[in-house]
């Protein structure tokens, strides 16, 4: 249990820091697609965004600031109305999520309210360890606790939450909440979000440097004991570049100016239609573009980052080329010679296609 590189009352990682080699991020796709091996086995090299790139992102938090701290105020104001509460964000992407949310809930609402962030992988499961490990710091059967996301896709995370801690629930009698609060729910699947709207959540465009110097979550059984919590990489090297506590210091400054932070309320979302529009978009580019794994669609702006920041991509879909909130996808798709392709009618402002290995 450690804080990253962010301040110790921000977060506790229940995650093991490991030493592990990377995985070339080209022969880590073609271990994961032809011999099966799961992506929580390997981690790929993770870079420090170019000068260019870095503009992109400084400009991406520019333009949405203001809009992402309301809509962390929003959710912080729906979580102050419970009683008892336990912040546990999915670690990678729920951990800004959580500390923004965290400091808004001490600095507004005077609640000092622990949070962990956890690790989740889909086809894994959750860390049952970290669990376990809260469970026994507070409430034994879980009432309080609340999972914390950054945003949905296509819903898988939801689903696997919703299928272990169920499973916990049953073996352990506990009363955890399968609930998961997001900033932007694209595609219908959280309990709980501000909004509906595909827009760049500015932490979604970084790695570990704006995660507090943490890797995505590792589930290598060579690297981890069986009552060890699940394992990530430290990035010490990348100190110098950490933008994780700058981040959440300039997101604070946003939101302690909003006024009337009671008045924000969550808008109730059209889950089920914004589900069958999610389902029917990726069917579509299925067939367009003849791919039989679902997995190698990620609709939304969030998601099809990742598949630049850390995939082999085929292509990116945008609806508008010259829309501002694009321009990281093609300062990235530049630099690593991706296409880049404009679908006007498309539901979300991106999608990204993995490459298909052969």
């Amino acid at each position: 249990m450690f804080c990253g590189s962010y301040k110790p009352n921000d977060v506790s990682f229940l995650l093991k820091p490991i030493l592990i080699n990377h995985t070339d991020v080209e022969e880590r796709e073609r271990i994961m697609q032809l011999e099966g091996r799961h992506y929580s086995e390997m981690i790929p090299k993770e870079y420090l965004p170019s000068k260019q790139y870095k503009t992109a992102f400084y400009a991406a938090l520019s333009q949405n600031k203001q809009k992402f701290a309301q809509h962390i105020l929003v959710l912080a104001n729906q979580l102050n109305q419970k009683n008892d509460l336990v912040l546990v964000s999915l670690a990678r992407a729920g951990t800004p999520i959580g500390v923004l949310l965290k400091r808004t809930l001490q600095d507004l609402f005077n609640r000092n309210v622990p949070h962990y962030s956890i690790s989740i992988i889909l086809d894994r499961g959750i860390d049952i360890n970290a669990l376990r490990y809260i469970l026994s710091q507070h409430d034994k059967q879980g009432k309080d606790i609340v999972f914390i996301d950054g945003w949905t896709g296509k819903g898988g995370i939801t689903r696997e939450l919703q299928k272990w801690v169920k499973r916990y629930n049953q073996k352990y009698a506990t009363q955890i909440s399968t609930d998961i609060y997001t900033v932007a729910d694209i595609g219908g699947y959280a309990t709980f979000a501000v909004t509906d709207e595909d827009y760049i959540i500015p932490s979604a465009l970084l790695n570990a440097t704006i995660n507090g110097l943490i890797s995505r979550t590792i589930l290598n059984q060579d690297y981890l004991e069986a009552d060890d919590f699940h394992g990530c990489k430290y990035y010490s090297e990348f100190a110098e570049a950490d933008l994780s506590v700058w981040f959440i210091e300039q997101l604070m400054a946003e939101i302690n100016n909003i006024e009337k932070p009671n008045n924000l309320a969550i808008k109730p979302l059209n889950r089920e239609q914004l589900q069958k529009t999610n389902q029917s978009f990726i069917k579509q580019l299925m067939a367009k573009y003849k791919i039989k794994d679902i997995k190698l669609i990620r609709p939304g702006i969030g998601e099809a980052i990742r598949v630049l920041l850390r995939r082999i991509p085929d292509r990116i879909l945008v609806q508008d080329k010259n829309s501002p909130e694009i321009t990281p996808f093609l300062v990235l798709a530049a630099e690593k010679q991706v296409p880049v392709e404009e679908m006007s009618m498309m539901p979300y402002k991106a999608t990204g296609i993995v490459s298909l290995i052969k």
